[in-house]
């Protein structure tokens, strides 16, 4: 990275401005029943080139099929982004897709562009219809709040189970990149895993935009799970108004680089019922994916996350967990360890202390270590523990 880039990382979210061009703002709008802000809109008024990437479910909520159709039309172009939280017009039929082109058609009226250049998600129950009338109704108070100092706003009013409003951002020379994040539920790789808006004031073509968004989501956000579940409103935003000038590309490629990390390990760290995460690294595999498919594999297990949950320093579950990964090695080839604590190497237990081991299961973060042996690649992914609060969560989710 630049010697001159500075990272700024805030656990609250309004103390970090938007980049030059645009402005944002979440109020409540009476989508959510406890009246916590439920209504976002971010707005670049001169128009932005913009980027995306959708969720792969085959049960693509509403707003997910209008914003790929926009941006497709629009060839990269976008005016606003709207997003409700309380309900994700998931599953809704045809009467939840003209739901959501009422408020992208109320949109485009209010500020005077194409209803094309309107960009949308949702997130929250799925199976439930759109509030259209709501949000149409709250767009002027939405309008009126717009800000360009700070992105707490359009975080906060995005939530749904998070605990807390997620942004981070970057400057690198003249060029700043601020991201937001949602996301605690529904986590798992198979697109981005959560609603994400990137912004910068770099000077960008979309092709290249797009470019960048998809390396960046793919060393951050496809290298996190809290559940397994990819969910159907998944979306990752990246948003250039292009008013700082131009930036080098691996510069900007960095930056996003940063933020999108950030902000996935802060999701991960803000899962539902999070008590301890997990972060596995693996290195001495033949190939990338072999290294990502063992790590993963590891990440997932139920057994490794009741583990560590418990502070449980049952190395045997990582072992089987690797095995299965469908990746060869020689188990004699294999070392294990958990925080700089061996666990296993030449295809037997590590003579480690169970004091040491029963520390490195209680730590923060239970960082799991794994030599394949096979190679010189290497990849990392986190997730965390499963807890009873989890499943209390999703338990009681609708009732």
């Amino acid at each position: 990275m630049s010697a001159t880039a500075t990272v700024h990382r805030t656990a609250i979210a309004a103390d970090l401005p938007l980049p030059r061009g645009f402005a944002c703002a979440g109020i409540a709008a009476g989508i959510k029943s406890s009246g916590a802000p439920d209504l976002a809109l971010l707005v670049c008024e001169q128009g932005a080139v913009a980027a995306a990437m959708f969720t792969r479910n085959l049960v693509a909520a509403a707003p997910i099929q209008a914003s790929r159709t926009n941006l497709a039309r629009s060839r990269g172009h976008c005016t606003a982004l709207l997003v409700n939280s309380g309900c994700a017009n998931a599953a809704t039929g045809p009467q939840g897709m003209a739901r959501c082109q009422d408020t992208i058609d109320a949109v485009a009226a209010m500020l005077g562009c194409a209803p094309d250049a309107v960009l949308v998600n949702s997130t929250g129950v799925i199976g439930v219809q759109l509030p259209s009338d709501r949000i149409v109704a709250a767009l002027p108070a939405l309008r009126a709040g717009l800000t360009p100092e700070s992105c707490g706003p359009f975080a906060t009013a995005i939530m749904t189970t998070d605990t807390r409003a997620k942004a981070c951002t970057r400057t690198v020379g003249s060029v700043r990149v601020t991201g937001v994040a949602k996301g605690a539920g529904m986590i798992h790789p198979d697109m981005a895993t959560m609603i994400v808006a990137i912004t910068t004031d770099a000077a960008v073509d979309a092709p290249t935009l797009d470019r960048i968004l998809r390396r960046s989501v793919e060393r951050s956000f496809h290298r996190i799970s809290v559940d397994g579940d990819t969910s159907t409103n998944d979306s990752v935003f990246a948003l250039a108004s292009g008013q700082a000038g131009p930036c080098d590309e691996a510069l900007l490629q960095g930056a996003f680089d940063e933020v999108c990390t950030d902000l996935a390990l802060k999701v991960v760290q803000d899962g539902e019922g999070f008590e301890r995460g997990i972060k596995v690294s693996v290195s001495g595999a033949a190939t990338p994916s072999a290294a990502l498919q063992v790590a993963r594999t590891v990440a997932m297990s139920l057994l490794v996350r009741t583990a560590v949950t418990g502070g449980d320093p049952n190395w045997g579950r990582i072992l089987a967990a690797a095995g299965r990964a469908g990746v060869h090695f020689d188990v004699d080839d294999l070392k294990v360890g958990a925080n700089g604590v061996p666990l296993f190497e030449a295809g037997a237990p590590a003579d480690s202390p169970l004091a040491d081991r029963r520390a490195a299961f209680t730590s923060d973060v239970v960082h799991i270590t794994i030599d394949l042996g096979q190679g010189s690649c290497s990849d990392v992914f986190h997730s965390c523990g499963l807890t009873k609060r989890y499943v209390d969560i999703n338990a009681d989710y609708t009732t």
